[in-house]
């Protein structure tokens, strides 16, 4: 007897639809094509032992399992559930009429119990694209598939479990969630706050210029200064997710196996803090079995590379184009995916390798040369993606005795979802335009070119300066988010001013500033 089975792979972060395949016939051969992988091959020992804890007595007819599209590598444990299933149904032993309802899928243990797998949300979505009914998770992914509405979710402990419910005699009751109301609900509160920053005023409010307009920054400054501690605090400034950005987040979460068991819809933007020995894999994504890298992890968040010199230069430059077009193709010979990668990256450093060049109190000891080399770690056009360069200096004595409350970040956080408000009606009618960090030169004249007074202040300090021709853009899309956040439909020269105080670190004047 012929069945079909319903279930979903995953191909980069969306889910892609598999039928299952089930005819049981003479002999006693068990076969599975259709470019199954080495767990879905070693499913065989897997069912058998499962279905016969549930009570079942495995078949001892021959068994063909096909999943199409048979051209399409399947890979991972998801198939256990649905092929036990179908090879139960090509049998007769469990009913089959409401079948095309369901799609499922589960890992199996040898007891029969149901086992989490990877990328449930993004195969609940393309279950309700396809117009099924019922959808079949392990209990541990329940809350996190039932996030998709107009689909009735049901969470199964056991293959038995699985088994009454496709035979229509089970209770069980598909899992309700008001996603809209727990998102609101959880979208506050952070564990971070700048209130409990001591001083350091000038680098909060570049922290809220570069939220304000989704630009890159970098932090220089001696070690324990704190630029680590502040770089955690960013996350609580930044605009909350859309229910949008949360969903697309929380799926390429769900695909790379980061969510916690019982986890639903991710409310906070992520802030991904790789160690600098992190390679160009685990950073772009990809491998044997693709997966995302920390870029993508990031996606809608923070990518915050602490050190940042101390990252091999090849890992460095794989930034340079998910920074500027905002998603990652990855292309091996067996693959192609692509990994949206639209994130704001944070990075801080020392001056210099022993960390006290430009201090105030403490002695530079480093050779001569081995700052320049120290920042030649970093190469021009990376450093050219980074609109706000940052210096820190420790902080004083008095600040960190002051006993006076700072800034909240939720006072913060205000102002920069009023600047983002007006960008947003900026640029509505622009493709693929969100922020002012991606103004094109199209775009900067028409909203950020300044008034003839701020023109010649760019002029004359650029000049003094000796800034790169890289600075000028910049410059007017930091003054346009300063302009933003002071409510001013033109740039002015003291916008101008400010966002030029935001260039300290330009190669061609760094070591005068300090």
């Amino acid at each position: 007897m012929l069945t079909k089975i319903y279930s979903a792979s995953i191909q980069g972060i969306d889910a892609f639809p598999v039928t299952i395949e089930t005819d049981s016939g003479q002999g006693a051969i068990f076969s599975i094509v259709g470019l199954p992988d080495t767990a879905v091959k070693e499913s065989h020992q897997r069912m058998v032992s499962a279905i016969t804890h549930s009570g079942v007595k495995f078949p001892r007819k021959g068994v063909t399992i096909n999943l199409a599209p048979a051209d399409i590598k399947k890979e991972g444990a998801a198939f256990d559930l649905p092929m036990a299933i179908g090879v139960l149904t090509s049998n007769g032993l469990v009913p089959c009429e409401n079948l095309a309802d369901f799609m499922m899928m589960g890992e199996l243990s040898l007891d029969g119990s149901v086992l989490p797998v990877k990328g449930a949300l993004p195969m609940a979505v393309k279950a309700r694209e396809l117009g099924f009914k019922k959808l079949i998770v392990p209990e541990a992914n329940v809350t996190e598939a039932a996030v998709v509405n107009k689909i009735e979710v049901y969470g199964v402990k056991s293959l038995g479990e699985a088994i009454a419910l496709v035979g229509g005699c089970s209770d069980l009751q598909p899992t309700a969630i008001n996603t809209r109301e727990i998102f609101a609900a959880d979208s506050e509160g952070f564990d971070f706050d700048f209130s409990e920053v001591k001083g350091q005023d000038s680098v909060k409010r570049a922290f809220e210029v570069a939220c304000a307009g989704g630009h890159n920054i970098l932090m220089i400054g001696p070690p324990g200064a704190g630029k680590s501690m502040m770089a955690k605090r960013i996350p609580s400034i930044l605009p909350p997710l859309s229910l949008a950005e949360a969903l697309e987040t929380t799926k390429i979460h769900s695909v790379a196996g980061k969510l916690s068991r019982g986890s639903m819809l991710m409310t906070h933007r992520p802030f991904r803090t790789p160690h600098h020995t992190v390679s160009p894999v685990a950073l772009v994504g990809g491998g044997t079995s693709p997966m995302p890298g920390e870029i993508s992890l990031a996606h809608n968040g923070v990518l915050f590379l602490d050190e940042f010199p101390e990252f091999p230069r090849q890992v460095l430059e794989v930034l340079r184009q998910p920074i500027e077009d905002r998603v990652i193709t990855v292309s091996r010979a067996k693959y192609t995916v692509n990994y949206p990668a639209s994130f704001m990256l944070v990075a801080s450093m020392n001056p210099c390798p022993c960390g006290y060049y430009g201090h105030p109190t403490k002695a530079c000891t480093c050779a001569p040369g081995a700052v320049a080399r120290y920042m030649n770690r970093i190469s021009g056009p990376l450093l050219d993606r980074i609109d706000l360069q940052v210096e820190i200096q420790p902080v004083a004595f008095d600040d960190m005795a002051n006993t006076t409350p700072a800034e909240s970040s939720a006072e913060i956080r205000k102002r920069v979802i009023a600047a983002r408000a007006i960008q947003q009606l900026r640029f509505q009618g622009e493709k693929g335009i969100h922020c002012n960090a991606q103004m094109n030169s199209r775009l900067l004249h028409k909203y950020a070119w300044p008034d003839e007074e701020g023109l010649a202040k760019l002029k004359d300090r650029m000049t003094k300066l000796n800034m790169s021709a890289r600075a000028f853009d910049r410059i007017l899309r930091v003054a346009r988010t300063v302009a933003d956040l002071d409510g001013s439909d033109r740039v002015l020269a003291r916008h101008i001013a400010e966002a030029i105080g935001y260039r300290s670190l330009d190669r061609a004047n760094y070591g005068k500033t300090f």
